[in-house]
């Protein structure tokens, strides 16, 4: 167990910083939304390259961020039966979205959107058709991987919560003691 929970922490601290990528891309994207307006109002100069990059900055915070969210447990969560049971009870709830929602969906995410989204749009260099637009291969891009990270993150959630129901855990987290 102790090798699952090594690979549970690294999956982790690699989302904990792809998390802060997220977030500083929410800035930047802040900063050229700012940037843009005062350009286009002040100096009556507009271009569809800055509308673009921010569209572009606040998709990948969003695809990036999701299995951060996920970690911090901070994801959206119908709490109609959940908040009403045991803690053992709310593993075992966890276990259960984890393997039959979480994976199939985000597995079968992560491959249509490398299949159908990413690999059509490299394969011919994809551009915008706007006039002065960005290459939307890149941004493409973002969606698999985005899905591959939450599934990761979705096989750490599982470890630490089984560990959790066989009281081997020893990572800082929500599951951290052994539930009885």
């Amino acid at each position: 167990m102790q090798v699952f929970l090594r690979l549970s922490k690294w999956i982790d601290v690699m989302n904990e910083r792809i998390g802060s990528l997220a977030n500083l891309l929410i800035l930047l994207s802040c900063i050229v939304s700012a940037s843009n307006a005062l350009i286009r109002y002040g100096f009556d100069w507009s271009d569809n390259w800055p509308l673009e990059l921010q569209w572009y900055l606040f998709g990948a915070a969003v695809m990036l961020g999701a299995s951060y969210t996920f970690q911090k447990n901070e994801h959206v969560r119908v709490d109609l039966i959940y908040a009403h049971v045991s803690e053992r009870a709310q593993l075992w709830i966890d276990i259960f979205g984890i393997v039959f929602f979480l994976f199939p969906s985000c597995i079968l995410f992560s491959w249509l959107a490398w299949k159908s989204l990413f690999l059509p749009s490299w394969e011919i260099l994809e551009q915008s058709s706007n006039s002065g637009g960005l290459p939307r291969y890149p941004i493409k891009l973002i969606v698999p991987v985005g899905f591959a990270l939450l599934t990761l993150q979705g096989v750490s959630e599982l470890i630490k919560r089984i560990a959790s129901l066989l009281g081997k855990t020893h990572l800082e987290s929500k599951y951290e003691r052994p539930v009885q």
